[in-house]
């Protein structure tokens, strides 16, 4: 197991298929959770999760960009409450963009807790500092009104709706990396 990162309350750390699959199964097998995922995104067994997992863990293996999707463990619990992201999102044809972001998916019985909020900032400060990304988007389709509280939350802009990624509309939001660590790089900001 590899821890990624710590918060307070929470882990993030990488999957293991063996060991995660029933209670990934668990979050990802409620239609309440992947309503905005899409069906696609139910899994028909536990099997079909680990078999997920795995995929997801080599994909990550391929990039090795320091991208990839983790599991947020409750600390006090161990139980595992959801997902977090950090990937290149992908254009109409399911091909990575140049552009990141960061998203979360939780267990029903987590939501309202903040762990969405508390898991994104983590992630979102190793997309900058770690990963040295200029600039992390999030992606929330239109009605999903708890993961824009989140984004807002999280200090990120929004910026409209957009058709540019996963073939759907969505509404976009960006955070720009603080500007500590622009001077720290030499990158200016040129907006005036």
């Amino acid at each position: 197991m590899t821890i990624l990162l710590e918060t307070e309350r929470l882990i993030i750390r990488s999957w293991i298929p063996e060991r995660d699959a029933k209670q990934a199964f668990v979050i990802y097998s409620n239609p309440k959770v992947t309503h905005f995922l899409g069906k696609a995104s139910r899994p028909a067994s536990i099997e079909s999760q680990r078999q997920r997992l795995i995929e997801g863990i080599e994909r990550s293996h391929q990039r090795n960009n320091g991208t990839g999707s983790w599991a947020i463990v409750e600390k006090e619990t161990t139980t595992i409450v959801g997902t977090i992201l950090l990937l290149q999102l992908p254009d109409s044809d399911s091909l990575p963009t140049q552009d990141y972001e960061v998203g979360w998916h939780l267990r029903q019985a987590s939501w309202g807790k903040g762990y969405a909020t508390e898991a994104g900032q983590v992630m979102l400060n190793y997309g900058f500092s770690v990963l040295k990304l200029p600039v992390i988007y999030a992606v929330v389709k239109p009605e999903n009104h708890a993961s824009m509280r989140v984004t807002e939350r999280l200090g990120m802009k929004p910026i409209g709706r957009t058709n540019k990624y996963y073939g759907i509309e969505l509404l976009l939001f960006q955070l720009d990396a603080p500007e500590e660590w622009k001077e720290s790089k030499g990158v200016e900001d040129r907006r005036e």
